[in-house]
């Protein structure tokens, strides 16, 4: 505190402190500043310390404290209304609507005081001269707080009709306001119609658009409007994290989370804030945060998660059910109290209306890592039931129906017969339910289905009791099926050993007439699918006996069935299998184009025979060969048709890896938006597979690749930062690291937080700092440093630069090595260094440009090689003149802005001339050029102009302007001038006139020098 010795110290030091975060240290600090107002013995310093309290407390948890020192501010007014500067006069009299509000939300004030408060705010601004607007939206809040809507409408109508001054609130708080009512009664179109302008950013203020994001949720869930909903609450959850004094807001994010089905977030979300479960500064925003607290779980406790171990008030473990509880009742005795105060219930009302609240949508993914509580299970995407929903209770109806489910194929059969199963053991010994051999073959063989390679014992009893049963076909095909399981247990040649007698007599029993084409079909195709186990297993070549073996047996499959099926679907899937199991051989022996046709046959036969399902694996096979072949269509057509024909059916990891493969193509033909949908898709279903922190992240990845292609910076951040979680170099590669690094700090620089745009930046450098193609690293490196500079380190910026540019020289890239001298020189002359270095180093630029170009020039143009280098070489030069010309001119802009107001005459005139002196080169270097550097050089010769009349030589500046106008009245006059490069667009045309016409005016008034 020994820093504060005069008033000039003391505002820097409460300009500091406003810099600080919200929160309680912020405000001790303002309460420190205050004491040591007072030991200057300067009224004013006194009253702008109390000031500073103020809005440190009113952005801050503890906005109970304001009282105080509002109320000394209005004694020293009233007693000597002299001491205060019209600033803090102003201020007085904002602050009031700040007391207004103040009031409402403590518990403790008596409404009479507020109705009392309220007249004394009207008399004060009466007096003042200020309009009724800021007064009757006081008055609004008041009434609808009370819920008093007559009176509200009134005092709406009063405050929309009142004249707006320095007094009313800004636009974004005003539209804010005025939207939440139309909210509040159910007109949510009206309310977003107003937010519209903040939400676009067109007005903001301290708290917006954090608060109108915010508010927005709910509507835009009741509207349908899910997209935009979950846009606004990315963007606005980001707005308000770091604010600990929009605990209101971070409430509504809360919500938003339990009603769209993510309860996971909305625990990550009130971990995050574990003060907010206690602090009582702000009593109003403690109940709607311990509303919607009681509200999420709630709906962990319907999902069945009443003892999940939750994040709650510190001090003890929290499951949901007793948070929910606690919750529930501190919250509705806050309520209690503002009713009480109030005499109305109109307060616990709207506490048990939000409470109540049900889901609006039951599954919004947000594209964020959220790590989910184990038993909430999310709602699969809605489609009809393929199967009734409801099982039957009675042994015959569970058998026809798994029968039913079995023999058309349909999935959850192998479930089905597991129903039957546990129905007879549960049924065993009670008349009329014995099964026979048959059902218990039936049981035996799917049980074998479900075991996967564990699976052999029981197609073994299967085929004993098909064989007891009278059915020696299926007993064989049960035989096969039981060889199957064994090569997917690593057991290849015993497979083929055991399927070798099923085959043989199977074959002789179908000649027999003893069995049917179904079974032989089995048989067969069981041999089949062991022969191309070899083929699926081998990482390279595989040997041609093998490819021929497989191929053979495929073929005797289709040579039996094909043809025969007459609408049986189970010989159906057999062709198809045939099918599929030939493109798979095509494609292994190097013909990926009859693979990609018969994967496409395949596909279509599963699909006529009514088994959609099956066809998903064969069209993900498809959509690879045709990226391949280079058919990204075809592609996309594929990856459409697997996640239609899927359905309710697939797998979540199976549904995540179709929607990325689609993100990915559909992003490549540039339409970012259905990308970032099915990107967003896939993380979603990754994690519900449990994949979150490996294909989760890779779909994170690609969701904010796409985001930012949009430039939704804000959600983009949210979502790479997230990935960035799980990404590591050794499952995902250094480049995806990089990458979102990349992207991430991009979004931050957009979003203005350059300290942390420039620490992405440096970690993504410093991992390119590895590779042997080192552009990206100077690249990056160059990026950080512009972050370093934006966040006001310019020495960190400088040794940034400079990196870069030792980069740029290795790799002969000049443009990159002039552009870091320039930034250097521009940081040299706000710091110490001051504008003998800044001098130096743009005389460096310049010096590298005119050998690069000298270079150039000096090369023999035999060596061009073809036409088109040639050209190319044309291009390189013509580039490298007008990063001369650029140079030039911001070394002429540099210079005269070294000029120090307290500089010598002689010095300034020195300093001016040596300017003028670049900018006359930049517009000699930008003519030759013509009018692919219209703009470049009209700005230089402008700008000269500028420095002439400041150097007394209006004559001289008139001219350079009248040139500038001659220049676009030549291309006006050009029949052949399209400006198809984009310098001759119309708004900067206008501007550059503009400016002329002023440089004119401006000269003629001048007297010569």
């Amino acid at each position: 505190m020994s820093g504060i010795t005069d008033f000039d110290s003391l505002r820097r030091a409460m300009a500091d402190n406003s810099e600080q975060p919200e929160g309680p240290a912020r405000n001790a600090r303002a309460e420190q500043l205050l004491a040591e107002a007072e030991k200057l013995g300067v009224p004013l310093a006194v009253i702008e310390a109390l000031g500073h309290q103020l809005k440190v407390y009113n952005y801050s948890s503890e906005k109970a404290k304001m009282f105080v020192p509002f109320a000394r501010l209005l004694r020293m007014w009233d007693e000597r209304p002299e001491d205060f500067d019209a600033y803090e006069t102003h201020s007085l009299h904002w602050v009031f609507k700040w007391m207004s509000a103040g009031m409402l939300d403590q518990p403790h004030i008596p409404l009479a005081s507020i109705e009392k408060w309220l007249g004394e705010m009207e008399h004060r601004y009466r007096l003042a001269g200020h309009s009724e607007r800021a007064v009757r939206s006081a008055e609004f809040s008041v009434a609808a707080h009370i819920g008093d809507r007559a009176r509200a409408e009134r005092a709406f109508a009063a405050w929309l009709a009142a004249d707006r001054d320095a007094m009313a609130d800004c636009h974004a708080c005003e539209l804010h306001g005025q939207g939440w009512w139309h909210a509040e009664l159910g007109r949510d179109e009206e309310a977003l119609e107003l937010w519209g302008p903040v939400l676009e950013g067109a007005y903001t203020c301290a708290h917006e658009p954090h608060t109108a994001l915010a508010s927005s949720l709910l509507p835009l869930l009741r509207l349908g409007r899910v997209e935009e909903a979950r846009a606004h609450h990315l963007r606005g959850f980001r707005l308000v994290r770091a604010m600990e004094s929009m605990r209101g807001a971070y409430a509504d994010h809360v919500e938003f989370c339990a009603l769209t089905g993510n309860e996971a977030r909305g625990l990550e979300l009130l971990a995050e804030r574990p003060a907010y479960f206690t602090d009582d500064g702000q009593p109003q925003s403690k109940l709607d945060f311990l509303g919607v607290v009681a509200l999420l779980m709630d709906r962990l406790v319907e999902r069945g998660l009443g003892g999940q171990t939750v994040p709650g008030p510190a001090g003890r473990t929290w499951t949901a059910d007793g948070l929910s509880a606690y919750a529930r009742g501190e919250a509705l005795a806050l309520a209690a109290r503002f009713d009480a105060r109030n005499g109305t219930s109109y307060v616990s009302e709207r506490l048990r209306e939000r409470m109540a609240r049900r889901p609006l949508v039951e599954r919004l993914p947000l594209g964020v890592r959220a790590v989910r509580p184990a038993a909430v299970v999310p709602s699969p995407v809605p489609v009809a039931p393929a199967e009734p929903a409801r099982e039957p209770d009675d042994l015959a109806a569970l058998l026809a129906r798994a029968r039913q489910l079995s023999d058309t194929l349909r999935p959850h059969a192998v479930e089905a017969w597991a129903a039957v199963a546990r129905a007879a053991e549960d049924a065993e010994g009670d008349a009329g339910t014995v099964l026979d051999a048959r059902d218990r073959a039936e049981i035996a063989d799917h049980e074998g289905m479900s075991l996967g390679p564990e699976g052999v014992a029981s197609f073994e009893r299967a085929a004993a009791l098909y064989e007891q049963a009278g059915d020696p076909g299926e007993a064989l095909a049960a035989r096969a099926r039981a060889a199957y399981v064994r090569a997917l247990g690593g057991e290849p040649e015993e497979a083929r050993a055991a399927v070798t007698e099923p085959y043989d007599r199977v074959l002789a029993l179908y000649a027999d007439g003893g069995t049917g084409l179904r079974q032989t079909a089995g048989v067969l195709m069981s041999r089949a699918r062991i022969l191309m186990r070899p083929v699926h297993e081998a990482e390279g070549p595989v040997a041609p006996g093998v490819l021929a073996d497989a191929e053979a047996a495929a073929r005797e499959v289709l040579a039996l069935v094909e043809g025969r099926a007459d609408g049986d679907g189970r010989l159906a899937a057999r062709v198809a299998e045939g099918h599929a199991l030939l493109a798979e051989l095509a494609t292994r022996s190097g013909d990926p184009s009859t693979g990609a046709e018969l994967f496409a046959r395949a596909s279509a036969e599963f699909v006529a025979a009514g088994l959609p399902w099956f066809a998903v694996e064969y069209e993900a096979r498809l959509a690879a060969l045709a990226h391949h072949l280079g058919d990204p269509a075809g592609a996309e057509r594929a990856l459409r048709a697997a996640l239609e024909h899927g359905g309710e059916h697939l797998e979540p990891v199976g549904r995540a890896q179709l929607h990325l493969q689609l993100a990915e193509v559909v992003g490549g033909r540039g339409q970012a938006d259905e990308a970032a949908e099915h990107a967003l898709e896939a993380a979603h279903w990754a994690d519900v597979a449990g994949e979150g922190p490996t294909l989760g992240a890779w779909a994170r990845h690609q969701l904010g690749g796409h985001l930012v292609r949009r430039g939704r910076w804000a959600e983009a951040a949210e979502v790479l930062e997230s990935a960035l979680a799980d990404l590591g170099v050794e499952t995902h590669g250094d480049g995806t690291v990089v990458q979102t690094q990349w992207w991430l700090g991009d979004c931050l620089s957009e979003l203005g937080e350059h300290r942390e745009a420039a620490e992405r930046r440096l970690q993504a450098a410093e991992i390119a700092r590895h590779w042997p193609e080192q552009h990206d690293h100077a690249t990056l490196a160059h990026l950080a440093a512009e972050s370093l500079g934006q966040a006001g380190l310019p020495a960190e910026a400088d040794r940034a630069y400079a990196r870069a540019g030792e980069l740029w020289r290795s790799l002969g890239n000049v443009h990159g090595l002039v552009r870091s001298l320039r930034a250097r020189a521009w940081l040299a002359l706000r710091t110490q260094e001051g504008p003998g270095t800044a001098r130096t180093l743009m005389a460096d630029a310049v010096e590298e440009c005119a050998d690069a170009l000298g270079a150039l020039d000096a090369a023999d143009p035999a060596d061009a090689g073809s036409a088109q280098e040639a050209a190319e070489a044309v291009a390189a030069r013509q580039r490298l003149v007008e990063e001369l010309g650029h140079t030039h001119r911001q070394f002429g802009d540099l210079l005269a802005r070294s000029v120090a107001e307290d500089d010598d005459d002689a010095s300034i005139g020195a300093a001016l001339e040596e300017a003028l002196t670049q900018m006359t080169r930049a517009v000699a270097v930008f003519a030759p050029l013509g009018d692919a550097a219209l703009h470049a050089r009209t700005g230089a010769e402008l700008a000269a102009g500028w420095l002439e009349t400041d150097l007394g030589r209006p004559s001289d500046a008139a001219a350079r302007a009248r040139a500038v106008l001659a220049a676009y009245d030549a291309v006006a006059g050009d029949p052949s001038g399209d400006g198809d490069d984009g310098d001759r667009d119309e708004e900067t045309v206008r501007a550059r006139r503009a400016e002329a016409e002023q440089l004119i005016q401006v000269a003629t008034e001048q007297p010569a020098g």
